[in-house]
């Protein structure tokens, strides 16, 4: 008899039942086995041999490694090719001698502060290696002679003072120097002609003044001399306003628990303290740069200059203690 093709199954059924239907024994079993396993087996090499077919030449690489990133060059644009940072770039002077536990705080957070103000920038870490004692002004007027002609003005910045208040402006000061660290504000200095802490100048403003003078070795007095100096050059000193926060406007974190500071008054240094040094600044500034390193602490930049001053013991004698 004659099937179509379409019942081939059904005659493979009857087949199968014809083959069980005789005595039932332990090689028939066996061979029912071996045969349904060479089935299996022959299903199985079927199929991955048409999935083998199937791949493409990049499926038989593997997985590959996701493409690197695009160059900046093809990113978003830096900061230098962005107008709303504005044309202008700081340099953020900070006189350093041995502070450094406050400096791993200072650096990335000043640089994330200034970042999210838009406020094109570099920080330069002026670090006195000399042995004479602490000149915060001769290292300030050392940082204003070092930071190149790629920023157009400064912010005297003490490494222990951190603005908390976002609206505290440190944009560029055209109009006048910007005491940032008012007296209002300062959380420890409170008198009217107090121009220390965080201080902005245009560079054009600080060579009036002829800068800091280098006569103040130890800590305090030099930014009431330079008070003075902005007076004499006729300089309109501005401050902030509107600002609410009052006292906690800044951070503190120095200890002086732990880091005494030298307010030694050696010999004629009484006097001289409470002068107006006429001539010096930037014009008898005397120091040599060590080195000068790159650095990056927790993602931000800064560049440490490692400075020797120079004292001549016939004018100042009071750089050295004892």
């Amino acid at each position: 008899m004659m099937y179509s093709s379409r019942r081939k199954p059904v005659l493979y059924f009857k087949e199968e039942r014809r083959f069980l239907s005789g005595k039932c024994t332990i090689y028939k079993l066996f061979g029912l086995c071996m045969v349904l396993v060479l089935v299996s087996l022959l299903w199985l090499q079927l199929s991955c041999s048409g999935d083998m077919s199937s791949m493409t030449h990049e499926d038989l690489r593997g997985p590959q490694p996701p493409p690197p990133p695009p160059c900046p060059a093809d990113g978003q644009a830096s900061a230098a090719d962005d107008p709303s940072w504005g044309p202008h770039k700081l340099a953020l002077v900070v006189p350093f001698r041995e502070r450094f536990e406050e400096l791993l705080v200072f650096v990335p957070f000043m640089h994330r502060f200034l970042n999210k103000k838009k406020i094109r920038h570099k920080i330069l870490i002026i670090n006195q290696v000399d042995h004479y004692r602490f000149n915060r002004a001769s290292l300030i007027n050392v940082g204003y002679l070092e930071s190149g002609n790629d920023t157009d003005y400064l912010a005297m910045h003490d490494v222990d003072l951190l603005p908390l208040n976002e609206a505290l402006d440190y944009g560029f000061p055209e109009d006048g120097p910007f005491h940032v660290a008012s007296p209002e504000l300062h959380p420890l200095y409170h008198y009217k002609t107090y121009v220390g802490g965080i201080l902005l100048l245009t560079k054009k403003h600080y060579r009036m003044c002829n800068g800091m003078s280098n006569r103040f070795w130890g800590w305090g007095r030099e930014d009431d001399e330079f008070y003075r100096r902005l007076r004499k050059a006729e300089l309109q000193l501005f401050r902030p306003h509107g600002i609410d926060t009052g006292y906690k406007t800044f951070l503190h974190i120095h200890d002086p628990a732990w880091r005494k500071r030298d307010q030694k008054r050696v010999a004629a240094q009484k006097q001289e303290q409470f002068k107006v040094d006429p001539e010096g600044g930037l014009t008898n500034l005397r120091y040599q740069v060590e080195s000068r390193q790159e650095l990056v602490i927790s993602g931000a930049p800064c560049t440490v200059l490692s400075t020797k001053l120079e004292c001549d013991q016939s004018l100042t004698p009071w750089c050295l203690l004892g």
